[in-house]
């Protein structure tokens, strides 16, 4: 498993969370790929998805989480063959 790459919570309530930045392909009714998500605990990804924060910050903490659980999945040789990398 993965802990949430924002506060290290390690916890039933992670999971990969979809951006929600339209440069992902995130439209309305339209989720972002699953080669956008970041492992995050619920309280972080409702924090980051209900608008507690501003654009800019939710956008740095998602981002940051992202690339914390894509190397995380590289490292450990877990993304796979064929898919490309964000």
């Amino acid at each position: 498993t993965i802990s949430c790459q924002h506060c290290g919570a390690n916890d039933v309530t992670v999971c990969g969370a979809h951006s929600n930045q339209s440069k992902h392909g995130k439209g309305r009714g339209i989720k972002a790929s699953d080669i956008y998500c970041a492992s995050l605990c619920w309280n972080c990804h409702m924090m980051i998805d209900q608008g507690e924060l501003s654009r800019e910050l939710a956008i740095e903490i998602w981002d940051y989480a992202h690339n914390r659980t894509f190397e995380i999945l590289a490292m450990r040789g877990l993304w796979p063959d064929g898919i490309p990398v964000p």
